[in-house]
């Protein structure tokens, strides 16, 4: 994922266009998702219609997951992926998908996926598969909860921000977001400072029964606001302030089996930024409070502060 955006102002704001097309979104993400099989270990892969400039970094994962797993012999659960970003992808062009068999055995597997266009290595993904079974249990309590249907849509949130945020507004929504929080936009409106994201998620439409399909759409939703808290720490904002970013490496370990068609609660923060890298952690969390899946991801973050006026 990468944004730059250069100082806006909330005079600049246009009016709110509600947005109908969340179940065609929705569509799209399935779409993009059914990878074309050329042999048994090469996949091709679409882009959506709507696009940033270079392709969407969870779109990528999401599609390299689930050529891992259209590679095994059996089913088994992910364990853990791990993606490092190389090269921009071309919007315009098809993605080709090369599954390397690193390793088979009963109960657990590994799989490298390697991301190309036009013969140029874009992205590497390690996928790891382990049918554990029975052994301890514990993990991190839930921040308090909220019903995510008192919550505000994102369309709601974005009403009024439209010309602050446009990358945000006019991007492919398959995913209903309601915050528990201000976004990042409202914040930097209100002058405020934040230190934690959270947000309900769930996809927009039933999804089918492929757990598959589940991951790689929580692999998907991971990076969209993982690297948020980074900026808002510092009470900045996309689209306010001059601000570039890059994801450089994104990491998901998986805890529990979940169906991304029903809420699950993303809490994300940065526990450190320096050498204009940041560093975004979050945890997927069920609505019974149960860790679903632990993110990290490292990402490039340059903030251009404005330059003081002659009367500054």
């Amino acid at each position: 994922m990468s944004t730059e955006s250069g100082r806006t102002t909330s005079s600049c704001r246009g009016s709110f266009v509600p947005e109908s097309g969340s179940h065609a979104d929705f569509d799209e993400l399935l779409a993009i998702l059914h990878l074309d099989r050329l042999d048994a270990d090469t996949f091709t892969g679409v882009h959506p219609s709507k696009n940033p400039v270079r392709t969407f970094g969870g779109q990528m994962m999401a599609q390299a997951f689930v050529a891992a797993g259209r590679s095994l012999d059996r089913p088994l659960p992910p364990s853990a992926l791990s993606v490092h970003f190389i090269a921009g992808g071309d919007p315009e062009l098809d993605l080709e998908f090369h599954v390397v068999r690193l390793r088979d055995e009963r109960r657990f597997a590994n799989r490298r996926v390697d991301v190309m266009q036009k013969g140029q290595l874009l992205t590497t993904a390690l996928v790891s598969y382990l049918a554990g079974g029975r052994g301890l249990e514990h993990g991190d309590v839930a921040p308090p909860p909220h019903d995510p249907m008192t919550l505000p849509p994102i369309d709601d949130l974005l009403r009024g921000y439209e010309d602050v945020v446009p990358h945000f507004a006019n991007a492919l929504r398959p995913i209903e977001w309601r915050y528990t929080n201000d976004p990042a936009w409202v914040m930097r409106d209100k002058g405020e400072r934040l230190a934690h994201n959270r947000v309900w998620m769930k996809a927009q439409g039933v999804m089918p029964d492929d757990p598959v399909l589940h991951g790689a759409a929580l692999v998907y939703s991971s990076d969209t606001t993982v690297l948020d808290s980074i900026i808002t720490t510092h009470g900045l904002s996309w689209g306010y302030d001059r601000i570039f970013a890059v994801s450089a490496n994104h990491s998901v370990w998986f805890h529990r089996p979940f169906r991304f068609d029903d809420w699950v609660f993303y809490s994300t923060t940065s526990p450190v930024a320096a050498d204009s890298r940041g560093l975004g952690t979050g945890h997927f969390y069920n609505r019974s409070g149960q860790p679903l899946a632990t993110v990290v991801q490292e990402g490039i973050v340059k903030y251009f502060p404005g330059r003081p006026t002659a009367s500054g």
